[in-house]
């Protein structure tokens, strides 16, 4: 059974960057992923891309032949994959069991309201494939409430439009230290509980917001989203490794991967480890690790990849020597001796 991931987010979320990160955390734990590129506008990947719907069709022709703007050509684009499944499908095919990260264009109505993407998958989980939705926002929206709230607004609109398993998630949070003091704590932001305590701050921001009809409506905005009840927000420093790692601890449990069987040969350990409740990382861990404390920790973390890595390397001068009495069997290879090779139809 294939697993995958639904990347969305708007322009500038990190949408390419986060598959890209991913691709490679995956293949450092061994599980084998591939990446397929669903933007047509996307003509140069920082990802080995094993599926690009450019090679179905491309923004540029769209717009030529059809006389389109870019919005309309990427509109076109998917409702032109959509007629041609059988591309898609068969490209798939190709990649076996490989857990798929499909990188989406960053136009919002493609997954607000249009059909075409949510049809798409819906032809996929009818084929077997289990798939997260992972909306990604830039957490600069947290400095100013009116981006923040809007930002609420299209997760929420996006998870009833997609049905999917969906996570939300501030990209970038690693930059968050620098920009302006928030008025609340981290986990404020993330757990989305009582916006209402954002109103007074919403206000400030602009004068025309003070008002009274712009109060009625900013109430009327925040109890829709809290009668709803289904936005939280997971954070992400792509660069850092820990970071990741409690993300797809998250995403595994929401797709049910963590109750599938192993796909690559270090998976064994991998799910060990996912069912460690204590590794996920709590509000107040959050607001102490990426704005109290960084430098602290980003210092702490350093040192710690550098004790690994002269660890690593003493084991490997270790072992070329041939210190190491293993008896009658073979001394272990100085890598971690797994290969995970791509089945074969």
């Amino acid at each position: 059974m294939p697993f995958g991931q639904l990347v969305l987010g708007s322009p500038g979320s990190g949408k390419s960057t986060f598959c890209d990160g991913m691709h490679q955390f995956m293949g450092a734990i061994g599980r084998q992923c591939s990446v397929v590129n669903l933007d047509p506008a996307n003509d140069q990947t920082n990802y080995p891309c094993a599926l690009d719907i450019r090679k179905l069709v491309t923004l540029e022709e769209i717009m030529a032949d059809d006389r389109l703007g870019p919005n309309g050509a990427v509109l076109y684009a998917l409702e032109e994959l959509e007629q041609n499944m059988e591309w898609l499908e068969e490209g798939l095919k190709e990649l076996g069991d490989d857990y798929i990260l499909f990188d989406c264009p960053g136009q919002v109505e493609l997954y607000t309201h249009h059909n075409s993407l949510r049809n798409i998958f819906y032809r996929l989980q009818k084929l077997g494939y289990r798939l997260v939705a992972v909306h990604l926002s830039d957490c600069f929206c947290l400095t100013q409430p009116s981006l923040y709230i809007s930002n609420i607004l299209l997760a929420l609109r996006a998870m009833l439009q997609m049905d999917l398993p969906h996570i939300n998630v501030l990209t970038k949070i690693d930059k968050i230290a620098s920009y302006d003091p928030l008025p609340f704590n981290l986990d404020y932001y993330t757990d989305v509980d009582e916006l209402s305590h954002l109103l007074p701050a919403l206000e400030e921001e602009s004068p025309a917001l003070r008002s009274e009809k712009f109060g009625r409506l900013n109430q009327a905005i925040t109890d829709v989203i809290e009668r709803f009840g289904l936005v939280r927000f997971e954070v992400l420093a792509v660069e850092n490794k820990k970071s990741m790692m409690h993300l797809l601890r998250v995403i595994d449990r929401a797709g049910g991967y963590v109750f599938g069987s192993a796909e690559g040969s270090n998976d064994t350990i991998w799910q060990v480890a996912m069912r460690n409740e204590s590794s996920l990382l709590e509000g107040g861990d959050m607001q102490d690790r990426w704005i109290d404390n960084k430098e602290a920790y980003d210092e702490a973390e350093r040192q710690e990849e550098e004790e690994q890595a002269r660890l690593r390397a003493q084991q490997g001068d270790s072992l070329a020597d041939g210190q190491d009495d293993f008896g009658e069997m073979p001394p272990p290879r100085p890598d971690s001796g797994i290969t995970v090779a791509r089945k074969k139809k």
